[in-house]
């Protein structure tokens, strides 16, 4: 793969997922970019952009696959491994960052920037309540382990004396179109309504009692892809971190009456609900909805359940300061309900709801 015109190569890890696959799609607006695309079942290519099929969890099949990449510029880190617990999580993460880091690193001679995408587990909002709004100097102030804050100490020690830069993206809720993906907020409330609609129920709030009013914010996967490129090639983004928000809050009391107003139902008082219990028998009816409306994704490609179940157990407020980012530079915003509605309207284009 040769370099031309000083042309910009990105290395995007994680290129399925919610944040890989938004942040692939601004790319190709910007101008000079290759694009290659890594994870486990590749993909399909085309002129600007080409996908590897690989297993970040094996050094020596990273090593075959990515030795090749000499002339990769950027490296954009949003691979993700679930696991049943926190600590799990950690060797697996570990793993496939160290696997391309360390693979791709050493053999291209232009990297300039490595992107490593976080969340507010570095503030410990996975544990509880936690300090709100969180600012970027909070992180790390709890128990570990957590794998987020492995990843950095890692990728700091690991650039010393090297030409490159890093920087670490610090999304909220991230919301955006992808199947199969482990942690897709707007694919649980777009699917919960579909099949609570084709029940004739209203649309209940299924979260704990005492998330309901409590503040929220959500990051728009559009919004996180240019404020993703825009710290990788701005001087204000060299080795720092940045909280990125779509710069408002919400309260599920407030959006979810709107969200069912959308879908046309009616919504009763809430009633927690254990999603990943309640929604495991409904498959058949899912099936027959994919019959009935012409539904082109499986039960199992659009059922993040567990995810959902996390998010709305937040009894606790949830939000950053993302005013850092704005200071540096990137002014960007986004409304939450619109950014919503704009997913379940793109739900409907493709088939995925009715």
């Amino acid at each position: 793969m040769e370099q031309h015109n000083n042309k910009k190569v990105a290395l995007i890890a994680g290129a399925q997922g919610v944040i890989g696959r938004n942040l692939i799609d601004y790319l190709l607006t910007q101008s000079n970019w290759e694009i290659i695309g890594l994870s486990r079942r590749g993909g399909d290519g085309n002129a600007n952009v080409k996908y590897i099929a690989v297993d970040l969890l094996s050094r020596e099949n990273s090593e075959q696959q990515l030795k090749q990449l000499t002339t990769v510029t950027h490296i954009f880190y949003a691979a993700y491994q679930d696991r049943g617990s926190w600590a799990e999580l950690v060797p697996p993460n570990m793993t496939m960052l160290r696997n391309v880091v360390e693979v791709v690193a050493p053999i291209a001679p232009n990297l300039q920037h490595i992107s490593l995408m976080q969340g507010y587990k570095v503030y410990g909002a996975h544990l509880g309540p936690f300090k709100t709004p969180a600012r970027e100097t909070d992180a790390g102030r709890f128990m570990p382990p957590e794998f987020n804050m492995e990843q950095q100490r890692f990728l700091e020690a690991y650039q010393q004396g090297k030409s490159w830069s890093w920087s670490a993206i610090r999304p909220s809720v991230v919301g955006g179109f992808a199947l199969g993906n482990p942690m897709n907020l707007a694919m649980v409330i777009a699917v919960y309504a579909a099949i609570s609609k084709e029940l004739g129920l209203p649309l209940r709030f299924p979260g704990k009692p005492g998330a309901y009013d409590k503040l929220m914010e959500m990051t728009d996967a559009g919004l996180l892809a240019k404020a993703t490129v825009w710290a990788a090639e701005s001087d204000a983004g060299t080795n720092e971190a940045f909280n990125i928000n779509n710069g408002d809050l919400f309260r599920w009391s407030d959006l979810w009456p709107r969200i069912a107003r959308y879908f046309d139902m009616e919504t009763e008082a809430p009633l927690p609900m254990q999603l990943d219990v309640v929604m495991a028998d409904k498959e058949p009816l899912w099936n027959t909805m994919m019959k009935k409306y012409g539904l082109q994704y499986s039960y199992a490609e659009v059922s993040s359940w567990k995810f959902g179940d996390f998010v709305f157990s937040w009894d606790y407020d949830f939000f950053a300061d993302g005013s850092k980012a704005r200071r540096a530079g990137f002014r960007e915003f986004v409304d939450t309900e619109a950014m919503f509605l704009e997913i379940f309207e793109n739900f409907k284009k493709m088939k995925v709801i009715p």
